[in-house]
């Protein structure tokens, strides 16, 4: 896997400053694809991330790179866990949370909307989504924001200063597990 493609897309999450990011990656083989899953968390569980598949075919698979630790913070918000809970999510562990949401994922071929508390976006600005995705909503960046508009500029823009500097370290030849940021691993909930 391209080293140009995790920093481009995932930077904040190197960077500890993001739960999660998604990405596209086209491969040629499933296997070969499944054999970098594999590469990608030895090298970044010891940082405290992991690399799943939520879903492939056809040359291409949607991988979630995330940060185990602050996703059990997020989804442990009473708002966060009580969407979860609406949408269908069992509480029992964060796995069966990831498996359900790789179930939709699979199944509708869909992003629902309930994706953002998996990437760290704030329980408000998703419920805010979820019930009207076309009113109400006070800026766009990352994600429509239906709370806090200043707050969720100054994420925006931290994330797009990361992204800059990741790339432009990785251009000089700084390897994407280099640049990761070491944050302990979380304990299953």
């Amino acid at each position: 896997m391209s080293e140009e493609i995790l920093v481009q897309h995932c930077a904040p999450t190197l960077a500890g400053l993001k739960t999660a990011n998604m990405f596209t990656y086209d491969y040629a083989d499933a296997e070969e694809m499944k054999a970098d899953v594999r590469i990608l968390n030895r090298m970044f569980s010891p940082k405290g991330i992991s690399v799943i598949p939520f879903r492939y075919s056809n040359g291409k698979a949607l991988l979630y790179m995330y940060r185990p630790c602050d996703l059990a913070r997020d989804l442990s918000d009473e708002r966060a866990a009580r969407i979860l809970e609406e949408k269908g999510y069992c509480k029992e562990s964060q796995g069966s949370c990831l498996a359900k949401l790789a179930g939709k994922l699979r199944e509708d071929g869909e992003f629902p909307h309930e994706v953002g508390l998996f990437l760290g976006y704030p329980p408000e600005d998703v419920e805010g989504f979820m019930k009207d995705c076309r009113k109400g909503c006070k800026c766009v960046g990352c994600w429509k924001v239906y709370g806090d508009a200043e707050k969720a500029k100054a994420t925006f823009d931290k994330y797009e200063k990361c992204k800059r500097a990741y790339c432009m370290l990785a251009e000089r030849g700084r390897k994407a597990c280099e640049l990761a940021v070491s944050k302990p691993p979380a304990k299953e909930q």
